[in-house]
């Protein structure tokens, strides 16, 4: 286990923690969890995590996770240091208010531009121009990744040729793209697994579009530049041999830990989408109360209230649900 100071988690979002985990055993323990490690045991309350990230190593008893499912903790099945993610059970984010606002802003065309622009924005120092196109943007962005791999490529002293490999000849691309393929894997392993925390879609993405992780993808692009792009160079004029894949998953584990990369990614997500005007946009009031039944869709209206009898009753009036 990595974390001792249970006072001092670090913050995921506001007072939504994490806590990761490995090499232990979890169990119940009055109305809370507790770690058992070589070291010790540590009571852990559920009522204060946001999210359980159960790394290699590591067994849970079935009231543990009763009890973590109770007091609305994500549980995130992950690989060591939390770099892959493998499987997730219902959490905090029982609240559908993230992933309606989330759809809300994929489905507004106006929205949704904001929210490209504001992605492309945040990877670069300088402000881009407002009158810039997205056509524009995009080329800026071109630049800025080819500028990114000739400067690693200039630091590590590894040629480079180009971005390139067959997912089916895996071994006959060069070691700096399989490295560079490797470690993108991780990166995305990561920001799925906080994409899920936060109750967001890894799939409706705004920059990409029509694959389950296209919002893994807008969010893990944030970071290629500044992570996963001097690594893979690094690593390949290293070693450039069999390991480098293996080698890669270790540096980037270490990296990503250290840099506290869990931590910045919910907040850049919810940068990314303060995107709408509260004076000139009609905001939804999306999930506030997770006490009301939901609301019924309806072709003119678009939505009706829910929890009601809509069928007539003798009097001519509305019946509520008993």
């Amino acid at each position: 286990m990595k974390t001792k100071d249970l006072h001092a988690l670090p913050k995921v979002r506001d007072s939504a923690s994490y806590l990761y985990v490995e090499h232990c055993r979890i169990d119940r323990e009055a109305k809370a969890i507790a770690l058992h490690d070589a070291e010790g045991s540590y009571q852990v309350p559920c009522a204060n995590l946001t999210t359980l990230m159960v790394g290699p190593g590591t067994s849970i008893t079935h009231a543990a996770v009763q009890t973590l499912a109770d007091a609305g903790t994500l549980v995130l099945w992950m690989g060591e240091q939390g770099v892959r993610f493998y499987a997730q059970g219902m959490g905090e984010t029982r609240a559908a208010r993230n992933l309606l606002r989330q759809a809300w802003l994929c489905s507004h065309d106006k929205l949704r531009l904001r929210v490209v622009r504001r992605l492309y924005e945040m990877r670069f120092v300088e402000t881009l121009d407002e009158n810039l196109t997205l056509q524009q943007i995009r080329g800026k962005e071109g630049i800025r990744v080819r500028e990114a791999y000739q400067q690693a490529s200039r630091a590590s002293g590894v040629e480079w040729a180009g971005r390139a490999y067959k997912r089916d000849a895996w071994k006959d691309a060069d070691p700096v793209n399989r490295a560079l393929s490797a470690a993108n894997s991780c990166l995305y392993g990561i920001c799925h697994a906080a994409i899920v925390s936060a109750g967001y879609s890894p799939a409706l993405g705004f920059i990409h579009t029509g694959k389950m992780l296209s919002f893994v993808y807008d969010i893990a692009d944030l970071y290629k530049v500044e992570l996963t792009v001097p690594l893979a160079f690094q690593v390949a004029g290293e070693l450039a041999g069999s390991n480098t894949e293996t080698e890669i998953r270790r540096r980037c584990r270490d990296t990503f830990y250290e840099g506290k990369l869990l931590q910045r990614i919910i907040p850049d997500i919810e940068q990314a989408l303060a995107v709408a005007d509260p004076k000139t946009d009609t905001i939804p009031d999306f999930d506030a109360d997770e006490a009301l039944p939901g609301g019924l869709w309806n072709p003119e209206a678009h939505t009706v209230q829910g929890g009601i009898n809509w069928s007539d009753d003798p009097e001519g009036g509305e019946q509520a649900w008993s």
